[in-house]
C-alpha cells in the first residue's frame, strides 16, 4: 500500500477544491516575470495564499524558461509545530495536495538518510505547512517531477549545505527554501528589517537570523551552497502582509529570489 502524506493546510492556507485551487494559481502565476532568468534556486515564501500567494508566485513564474528539464525538486523549510533535531525526511511515498500526488525521490532520500543531521519523522511532517503550500506551485509551474521535502529544525548551515551538495544534480534539479521574513512587526519597521534581510541574501551573507527569516537556517544553508557553486541571486519580489491583504499593525515580511548559475560572477 502507498504510504501518502495528505494535505493538512487546504482549506485554510489554500482552496481545498481543485478547480479554484488550480485557477488561483495559475492566475498567480500569470505575473510578469523576467524571462532571462535560469533558476537553480528560489526562496518563496509560506503563508496563506491571499497574504504571500502574489510573492511566491513571483518565485515561481521565474521558472518559465527552465521549467521543462526539471525532474526533481528539493524542498527545504522550517518546523513550525513539531521540533526536530537536524533535519527531518516524511515517512511517506507521496505528498499529496488537491491538484494531485507528488512521488517522493526515495533514491535521493537514501542517499541522505545516513547522515548524521538527517531523519525520518512522520509526525514532523503531519502538520507542517512550510512545505506543503509551495506543491501546488510546483504542481501547476512544472511538468512531471519528484520530489525530496526536508523538514529543518535544530540544524546548523554548514550541516544543510552538506546536505544541498550531495544531492545538488543538474539542470534537473531545482532547489527551493520555503521561507517568511520578519514576523509581527509594525510596517514601517517590518520594512527596514526585511530591506536588510534582503540585501544580506543578495550579498550571500550567510548569517541570517531567526528573527529576520523562520526558514534562517535553510536560507543560509542555501547561501553557502550558493558560494560554493557561483549562484548570481536576483531579488524579484519584497513586500509584507500589509502590502497585500492584511492590517499594517503587525506584519509578515514576505520576499521570493531566484539563484542563478551565470558565467560571469565574482
Amino acid at each position: 500500500m502507498p504510504n501518502i502524506r495528505p494535505p493538512a493546510v487546504a482549506g485554510s492556507f489554500y482552496p481545498a477544491d481543485a478547480n479554484i485551487l488550480a485557477a488561483d494559481v495559475r492566475a498567480l502565476l500569470a505575473t510578469p516575470a523576467a524571462s532571462s532568468l535560469t533558476p537553480k534556486a528560489l526562496i518563496a515564501p509560506h503563508a496563506g495564499y491571499m497574504y504571500s500567494g502574489p510573492v511566491a508566485a513571483s518565485a515561481y513564474a521565474s521558472l518559465r524558461t527552465v521549467a521543462s528539464r526539471i525532474r526533481r525538486v528539493i524542498l527545504l523549510g522550517p518546523t513550525h509545530r513539531v521540533p526536530v533535531h537536524g533535519m527531518a525526511l516524511p515517512d511517506a511515498d507521496s505528498f499529496s495536495t488537491p491538484l494531485g500526488q507528488v512521488r517522493l525521490d526515495t533514491d535521493a532520500m537514501q542517499a541522505i538518510a545516513a547522515l548524521p543531521q538527517v531523519t525520518v519523522s512522520a509526525p514532523v511532517h503531519a502538520f507542517e505547512h512550510a512545505l506543503e503550500v509551495q506543491l501546488p506551485f510546483l504542481q501547476i509551474a512544472l511538468d512531471d517531477f519528484t520530489l525530496l521535502p526536508l523538514a529543518v529544525g535544530d540544524a546548523s548551515a554548514q550541516e544543510v549545505a552538506e546536505v544541498l551538495q550531495l544531492i545538488w544534480g543538474g539542470a534537473e534539479t531545482l532547489i527551493v527554501i520555503s521561507s517568511d521574513l520578519s514576523h509581527y512587526l509594525p510596517y514601517e519597521v517590518s520594512k527596514l528589517i526585511d530591506q536588510k534581510t534582503a540585501n544580506d541574501i543578495l550579498k550571500l551573507r550567510p548569517d541570517i537570523t531567526h528573527d529576520e527569516a523562520c526558514g534562517a537556517t535553510p536560507i543560509n544553508g542555501l547561501l553557502l551552497a550558493a558560494r560554493r557553486h557561483h549562484l548570481t541571486p536576483h531579488l524579484l519580489d519584497l513586500r509584507n502582509s500589509g502590502d497585500t491583504a492584511g492590517p499594517r499593525d503587525g506584519v509578515v515580511g514576505y520576499a521570493a529570489f531566484a539563484f542563478c548559475e551565470e558565467s560571469n560572477h565574482e
